[in-house]
């Protein structure tokens, strides 16, 4: 099986992402799988940053934590990340950058040097590393050419071009036999290569979200920003307000108004939006709410991931309202669960939180292409005039037993549409009666025993007898699973109880997966134990123990297989 574990490191401004996503581009138009990720500090220049590449030419879902090439740009990466090489390992240095550094496999290529001669410009200097990446591996350039041109366009991609063949000719002339590693285009692309929000817009833009309102926050920005660059071409309207209250204001009124409507943001911008979180579910406007999460409080880690805002979004504003709460796994999981959070917004009239984080929404894989047989719209009980609905009898809160009132769009059709951010009657006037009170709080809350139903059971994997059993959720999905594979490959039987889906609690499922295994452990990455102290509370198992992780940097299956082994995990 063919494999390259790549790390690109160096100081912000120094072209690691560029690099990285190149990298992983041109190996999954070879028809490679790839899985990468990036660590950069919140700094607009300066600071350690890193680009993680993972190839593979069989699925790969999460980063592996050993190194078989380290591209180094500068000292600190040298210093931080040689360890991490496994035996036989190569370092790709800038020997005008880096000293001191002794031992086997190591590539020193003159970056800056080269760049000079080759383009007359030492900024091209990262795509000289590069060509020297891709010359080690004994891997044509081709590809590269053809992506430098692409993002660079003709006179600068023409340039970068130069530099690449420049890295490329360089090592393969001095270095061409320091690697074991060799790879070759396989084939034809296996998929589309995307990162998590990409393809969180790319389901929204098939659900049919016409507007979009955000304030700028890491993670949740790229959501903004792609769609903001597809708005002409899908002819949305991508909004960037003030502040979050805006943004969540200007989103309940286009969904207000019938239009399916987003924002985006990440927990402390949640923290500003839950005022307008309870005008949506009092008014019962249907809008979708993406929390990006990073570490906090405050503002915490800005460019780290974490999972801890469960707990916040389960139970934020006050007084009790339905909403639902979605996590997605996997990047390819984004897609398609996005649109099922429309689909829910509509069909319940009510707010639907998606969860995402730092991990899933920079993370590059290569995923199958779409299956839009998948894409299905359901906008719900719409409001059509006849003899039973009348247009001067229309109550957009009327009673009924399911909680859901049919709607009509304001403007659109005779019936007079009203609602009240005040406790309201059936007609949405404001009033104060107890009896009509409880009346339109139980006809809200009807909609939770619909939604119920809705919520797909946990997905299990692994040994059908295990001994062990891995509860995870989100974006930990892929290494849980790898590591399950680890175990039980090493005849430790284990299995995964996997949530994407989380509110309402699928508390009876939940509970049946657990009685499977032996012992429970819940893999999260938050200090507190949330997704634990949930099924604890939903189901009554509370599990017997906690493998947390909240340090702002993400599992691998390496990490998860090895305090399994050695029973490293916190007790309940």
């Amino acid at each position: 099986m063919a494999e390259a574990r790549i790390m690109v490191a160096g100081e912000a401004g120094q072209g690691v992402q560029s690099i990285g996503f190149i990298l992983s581009k041109v190996f999954a138009r070879g028809g490679y799988h790839v899985y990468s990720d990036q660590d950069y500090e919140s700094r607009i220049r300066g600071g350690h940053s890193f680009f993680r590449i993972r190839v593979k030419d069989a699925d790969v879902g999460a980063i592996d934590e050993s190194l078989d090439l380290l591209l180094a740009l500068n000292q600190e990466s040298v210093d931080l990340h040689r360890e991490e090489l496994v035996p036989g390992g190569v370092t790709i240095f800038d020997q005008e950058k880096v000293s001191g550094v002794q031992g086997n496999g190591l590539v020193a290529v003159p970056l800056g040097e080269l760049a000079e001669q080759a383009a007359g410009n030492r900024i091209v200097a990262n795509t000289v590393a590069l060509g020297a990446c891709l010359g080690l591996l004994d891997y044509e350039p081709d590809a590269a050419e053809v992506l430098l041109e692409e993002t660079f366009g003709s006179k600068a991609g023409g340039a970068n071009v130069t530099a690449l063949h420049a890295g490329y000719r360089y090592v393969r002339e001095n270095y061409g036999q320091a690697s074991p590693l060799k790879l070759q285009p396989g084939g034809s692309q296996v998929g589309l290569l995307l990162n998590g929000h990409e393809a969180l817009a790319l389901g929204a833009i098939a659900a049919g979200c016409k507007f979009m309102a955000a304030y700028p926050m890491t993670p949740a920005s790229s959501i903004l920003e792609y769609m903001a660059a597809k708005a002409r071409d899908m002819d949305l309207v991508v909004m960037q307000p003030e502040d979050e209250i805006a943004a969540v204001n200007m989103t309940i009124g286009a969904g207000f108004a019938g239009v399916r409507a987003m924002t985006a943001t990440s927990g402390s911008g949640f923290c500003l939006m839950v005022e307008g979180l309870g005008l949506a579910g009092l008014t019962e406007t249907p809008i979708v709410i993406v929390d990006g999460q990073r570490p906090g409080p405050a503002v915490g880690l800005p460019t780290r991931t974490e999972q801890g805002d469960l707990q916040f979004v389960l139970h934020a504003h006050h007084g009790d309202f339905p909403r639902a709460v979605l996590a997605p796994s996997t990047i390819e999981d984004a897609f398609y669960l996005t649109l099922k959070a429309f689909n829910l917004a509509e069909k319940y009239q009510t707010p639907v939180i998606l969860l995402t984080d730092h991990l899933l929404a920079t993370s590059y894989q290569t995923i199958p292409v779409f299956d839009f047989r998948r894409v299905t719209v359901h906008r719900g009980d719409l409001y059509q005039p006849g003899d039973d609905h009348r247009p001067e009898e229309y109550l957009r809160h009327r009673l009924t037993d399911s909680g859901i009132s049919p709607r009509a769009f304001p403007g659109l059709s005779e019936a007079l549409v009203v609602t009240d951010a005040d406790e309201h009657g059936e007609d949405g006037h404001l009033v104060e009666d107890a009896r009509i009170r409880s009346s339109q709080v139980d006809k809200r809350l009807r909609k939770n025993s619909g939604l119920r139903d809705e919520i797909s059971a946990p997905l299990t994997y692994g040994a059908p007898e295990p001994e062990i059993t891995l509860v995870s959720w989100g974006s930990t999905y892929g290494a849980v699973r790898e590591a399950v594979d680890l175990l039980n490959g090493e005849d430790i039987p284990v299995n995964m109880v996997h949530l994407s889906e989380l509110w309402p609690f699928p508390r009876e499922t939940v509970a049946a997966a657990l009685s499977q295994g032996q012992t429970s452990y819940v893999v999260e990455g938050n200090a507190s134990g949330q997704m634990a102290r949930l099924i604890r509370t939903e189901t009554g198992i509370a599990p017997a123990g906690k493998m947390l992780k909240y340090d702002g940097r993400a599992f691998t299956p390496a990490y998860i297989a090895d305090r399994v082994k050695r029973k490293e995990v916190s007790p309940w």
